[in-house]
């Protein structure tokens, strides 16, 4: 295995089918203050042809260049947890989580059977526990991609991965796709780690103080920059500085005006300075106490 390449790709068409403009965006002005993408999937090629993948050297000397310093990679199946925990041991601005994302389980159910599944987390436990891991995660609920016959296993391997992270004193980073009720049922039920990430977080201005006077994060992705998408900003408005983190999920979710094109750590400035307008803050204080959030979250590297 190596970090040279990406091991997995999505397709390269836009939600209307028609093809995508396959180019990275220009870097944006650079931040004055350093940030961390807390959320990121270096291993994936956007797009089958590979012009658009950026190597980890890339990528990090792109975001580098405009104040985006460090990185948490995010591994969602047993491939890229194994490759997001090498990238991790190799470079020293990226930190990992490790899971199998919500729509993971019921695939490995589904197609290879309850043994492969028990033996899928057996490692994701394994290399969840690497010192370079900082995280487990993405795991969660998701009524989007799986149908009812596949919630079960979901809520069960969520459950799980929210026993693992509290078991090794990690971060649980996670997934909710149209599943805001079902995912805060279950977590407090299993009883929350002490620190939780909401990965690109979907839910309103409610939902925001809900999760915040509870002391979980909500980290916010380029989707917060889209027109359409004022009850984030509304959100973000509302959460208490101290609890927001900021992420691409690159290379999907690129912030506007580029939507549509491929993602990458280096415009997370754009992100950043939106979240800023939408708290009332200056863009230096949203980037010192995002910085300062992320180091809470995810320790020091």
């Amino acid at each position: 295995m190596s970090t040279d390449e990406p091991v997995r790709t999505r397709a390269a068409t836009a939600e209307s089918g028609h093809s995508r403009n396959r180019e990275h965006p220009p870097l944006p002005q650079p931040l004055r203050t350093e940030v961390i993408d807390t959320h990121c999937h270096l291993d994936i090629q956007d797009g089958d042809d590979g012009a658009s993948w950026l190597s980890v050297d890339e990528a990090l000397a792109r975001a580098a260049s405009v104040g985006v310093t460090r990185i948490v990679q995010v591994g969602c199946d047993l491939p890229s947890a194994r490759w997001s925990v090498q990238a991790a041991t190799e470079h020293d601005h990226i930190v990992a989580t490790v899971a199998l994302h919500p729509n993971e389980a019921p695939r490995i159910l589904k197609t290879q059977g309850r043994a492969a599944l028990e033996a899928a987390w057996e490692e994701i436990a394994e290399l969840a526990a690497h010192p370079r891991v900082r995280g487990v995660g993405e795991t969660g609920m998701d009524f989007f991609r799986t149908g009812d016959d596949g919630r079960a296993v979901q809520e069960e391997s969520f459950r799980r991965h929210i026993a693992l992270a509290k078991q090794l004193g990690k971060t649980l980073t996670i997934h909710d796709r149209d599943s805001h009720d079902d995912v805060i049922r279950i977590l407090e039920s299993e009883g929350a780690p002490e620190n939780v990430v909401f990965h690109c977080y979907s839910g309103d201005a409610e939902m925001a103080r809900y999760c915040t006077d509870r002391g979980w994060y909500l980290s916010f992705a380029g989707t917060v920059t889209f027109k359409n998408a004022q009850s984030l900003r509304d959100s973000a408005a509302v959460a208490p500085l101290d609890r927001l983190l900021v992420e691409t999920d690159a290379p999907y979710l690129t912030p506007m005006p580029y939507r549509g094109r491929p993602n990458a750590s280096y415009l997370v400035p754009l992100t950043v300075r939106v979240l800023a307008e939408s708290a009332g803050v200056d863009e230096d204080s949203m980037a010192a106490a995002l910085w300062t959030n992320a180091r809470r979250a995810f320790g020091d590297w």
